[in-house]
């Protein structure tokens, strides 16, 4: 059996690497370089088996091997190099605190990720989506808004963060308005060019069957954007998370995601801002998953997703 070239090529830089180790860290050094090679060539050989086997089952597969062996991978560079666990503790001891630390990272899961990301995303994409439809039916508002929003796009979070603490108070409600903020433009501006989408063949059509205003705008335009709203809301719910995190740096309660990196930073608890930070990951790409799963079963019809599994 031929092996693949990427398998050849990952083994003779792990045999390269594995040299300079054995020159530079001596006789340990390039044990632990040899394992961690061993470890990302059986990983791939093992991704390359699955999809040439498996076949299209190994889309949800494939993932999930790729990040247990960089976790692997992880565990023996720290370990086998010494790495000290406040510059970069092992994926055991991460997972240790999580298990410790159950119910802190609740108490933040909630203050952080349902009090002021859910609650700020959600009022700033509703509140962005009826103001595209009024932006879309009043075209100089459309000229004379985006622009607007684009600049307070721009701003920088750690700038406008602080002002809406100090207007909303320390708790969860400021970190909510700093959300809002951060997803009503991006949000705004994808919705707007979606209920611009369609042909002038379609709207007219829709006009020669009588149809007023606000039926062309359910019954065409309305779904012909949903590509463009759903790609709005994937991008702010990533914004929304990152948002309510940042806030919490510039004052809080004695809980949040925010709150408990700046202070076990500051403590050298390296594992427990690890921890959060897995937590947060977890979170953020669950979110992002759940969008795209409803995107695919809402726009199944549109071209960007034929041939999607």
């Amino acid at each position: 059996m031929t092996l693949p070239p990427i398998i050849l090529a990952e083994g003779a830089l792990g045999v390269l690497l594995t040299a300079l180790a054995a020159l530079t860290l001596g006789g340990q050094g390039a044990l632990v370089t040899a394992l961690v090679f061993a470890v990302w060539i059986a990983g791939t050989a093992c991704n390359i088996w699955l999809v040439g086997r498996v076949g299209g089952a190994a889309a949800g597969i494939a993932p999930l091997v790729l990040g247990g062996t960089i976790l692997v991978m992880w565990e023996i560079a720290v370990r086998g190099y010494g790495v000290s666990g406040v510059i970069l503790p092992p994926p055991t001891a991460i997972a240790a605190k999580i298990a410790t630390s159950v119910s802190i990272l609740w108490e933040d899961f909630v203050q952080t990720v349902i009090k002021g990301a859910l609650s700020g995303y959600a009022i700033g994409c509703i509140a962005a989506l009826v103001t595209a439809v009024i932006v879309d039916r009043f075209d100089f508002l459309r000229r004379g808004l985006l622009p607007v929003g684009n600049f307070v796009a721009a701003l920088p979070v750690i700038g406008i963060a602080p002002i809406l603490v100090m207007w909303f108070g320390f708790d969860w409600q400021s970190k909510a308005a700093v959300v809002v903020v951060m997803v009503f433009f991006p949000m705004l501006v994808n919705a707007v060019e979606g209920l611009r989408a369609t042909e002038p063949m379609q709207r007219d059509l829709m006009r020669t069957y009588a149809a007023g205003y606000w039926s062309g705008l359910v019954k065409l335009r309305l779904p012909a954007a949903l590509p463009f709203i759903f790609n709005g809301l994937k991008i702010a719910s990533t914004l929304a998370l990152i948002g309510a995190i940042v806030a919490e740096f510039f004052g809080s309660p004695i809980r949040g995601m925010g709150f408990r990196i700046s202070t076990s930073v500051g403590l050298l608890a390296l594992d427990l801002v690890w921890a959060e930070i897995v937590v947060a990951a977890i979170t953020g790409s669950a979110f992002y998953g759940a969008i795209a799963l409803i995107e695919k079963r809402m726009t199944f019809w549109h071209p960007s997703q034929r041939g999607r599994g």
